[in-house]
């Protein structure tokens, strides 16, 4: 799955989040996405939950592609998978997880 070419501008613009459940979930699920001012509020939103941001605009790119609930396609799977792994050694280290 190839991103399409966008412009810096509109890339800079852009924003997903992914859940995942381990125990419920095969895979991660895209379920927010926007462009413009929803990126920013998602961003916000995140910030405010303390919610880890990772910025990667091509994962983006490709991401934004998907449907909401849709899983991730095995072709990121890796990038996603340590992110994954980034954001559950922070959350160990703040306590949230034992």
């Amino acid at each position: 799955m190839k991103p399409k070419p966008k412009s810096p501008e509109e890339r800079r613009k852009t924003a997903v989040a992914l859940r995942y459940d381990r125990e419920q979930d095969n895979a991660p699920k895209l379920v927010a996405k926007g462009q413009g001012l929803v990126a920013e509020r998602l961003i916000e939103i995140a910030d405010k939950l303390n919610i880890p941001i990772h910025h990667d605009p091509d994962l983006v790119e490709i991401l934004s592609q998907l449907d909401l609930y849709q899983e991730i396609p095995k072709e990121v799977y890796a990038i996603v998978a340590k992110i994954l792994s980034f954001v559950y050694r922070i959350n160990k280290t703040a306590g949230k997880y034992e």
